[in-house]
């Protein structure tokens, strides 16, 4: 048997430590149990050992983790460890606290440590849509299970009630507002993705230990998405054009119209700022996106609509709120009665994107450009406007057919 190896626990000792081909465990000379482990892969973790019920041979021995190291410092490590020594002193058992715990923690309490913790990484709108989305489909159908006792069949039968709706709501908030929850196939596969990362960021806090998710079959799209014809397009703008004669804020047909000019995500236009407008090189600079900072071309109707709107006195934003220092959010509120109007079904504003991406996939543009235009950062999100490209592709090799020709 190899003899347990002391050092003296040091952050230039633990930083500097090099693995070995087995897992080895290094104790601290200066406070007896604290324990520093190198896995081969080079993990270090801090870990504290002591043996329950007032100690002796006889009683269970534990084996507490306090953290991984760079998370955790080595002085927060040791100050953790003392904790725990000094409530083995005593008779406590903090491991089986933890456990106890971890028992009890359901999965709306996963949902605000999530919320606290696990999110910082996302943009502060993808964040908010995020923990909306598991508040509002998941909280309802699991929220009261302890996490340990979640199963790949909950999870399943979860995303079959969010297909068929179970989960959906329009409910009255305040005087002028509402709040809508759909449900669906598309709602459903959001919400998988979500419970996934909830849970993954459960086993990296060891709250879990497995993530349920992992094995379960998610719901599948038709990569074809719904966009508008040219016929479509003139009726949604003559419904514009009437919502504006009618009173409704022209704000509405303004961001309506430079959705589907540009390509631009919804809210990218909604709060787009004065700031953000290149006139001269015909682009937008959008500082923050769902991918980062982006540049978009714009069009030479784009810019002329651009040009037309006049700014608002001490406002940073193309279409400020009507009160406060915030930008419009009106849209929503106008958006079922607008396409009721247009005769048009299943629209949201998403589609005005996919418009955009599908009449320049149509035109033979390069999937590459289309991306750009988008401002897509991974290729596979243009993929599904490839099927478009077929008539223009199929042209191409007549033409190269026809410069060959038979060999005659």
């Amino acid at each position: 048997m190899t003899r347990p190896s002391t050092v003296r626990l040091t952050q230039t000792f633990v930083k500097g430590v090099k693995p070995e081909e087995k897992r080895k465990e290094y104790w601290d000379t200066d406070l007896p149990g604290f324990c520093l482990r190198v896995e081969p892969t080079g993990v270090r973790s801090f870990f504290v050992r002591y043996r329950a019920k007032g100690g002796g041979r006889s009683a269970p021995r534990r084996f507490l983790r306090i953290g991984r190291y760079g998370p955790v410092t080595v002085d927060e490590a040791r100050k953790q460890a003392k904790r725990i020594l000094g409530a083995v002193a005593n008779d406590e058992d903090p491991a089986f606290a933890k456990q106890a715990r971890l028992d009890e923690l359901s999965v709306n309490d996963l949902i605000d440590q999530y919320e606290r913790d696990g999110i910082g990484h996302l943009k502060p709108l993808t964040a908010k849509y995020t923990i909306a989305r598991l508040r509002n489909h998941v909280s309802p159908l699991l929220g009261k299970m302890v996490i340990s006792g979640v199963r790949p069949r909950d999870v399943e039968r979860m995303i079959r009630q969010i297909e068929e709706g179970k989960t959906s709501k329009d409910v009255k908030t305040g005087k002028r507002g509402r709040k809508i929850v759909r449900g669906g196939r598309g709602a459903a596969g959001k919400v998988a993705r979500d419970l996934s990362a909830l849970f993954s960021f459960a086993v990296r806090h060891e709250l879990l230990g497995t993530n349920p998710c992992l094995n379960v079959r998610k719901p599948t799209f038709n990569q074809r998405e719904r966009f508008l014809s040219p016929k479509e397009i003139k009726s949604l703008f003559a419904a514009l054009r009437t919502a504006t004669q009618r009173g409704v804020n022209p704000k509405v047909e303004q961001i309506v119209r430079l959705w589907l000019l540009t390509g631009c995500r919804n809210n990218e236009i909604a709060s787009l700022k004065w700031s953000e407008i290149d006139l001269q090189r015909s682009r937008l600079v959008l500082a923050e996106t769902k991918t980062g900072k982006s540049i978009r071309p714009l069009s030479p109707e784009a810019c002329a609509f651009i040009s037309a709107i006049n700014p608002t006195p001490g406002s940073e934003y193309v279409f400020p709120a009507e009160r406060g220092g915030g930008y419009f959010t009106g849209v929503k509120r106008h958006w079922p009665t607008i396409l009721r109007h247009a005769k048009l079904e299943g629209i949201t504003p998403h589609t005005l994107r996919h418009t955009f991406g599908s009449l320049a996939a149509s035109a033979g543009e390069p999937l590459s450009i289309v991306g750009a235009l988008l401002g897509h950062a991974n290729p596979r999100s243009t993929a599904i406007y490839a099927h478009l490209q077929d008539a223009a592709l199929q042209d191409a090799a007549g033409r190269i057919g026809r410069l060959i020709g038979n060999g005659e």
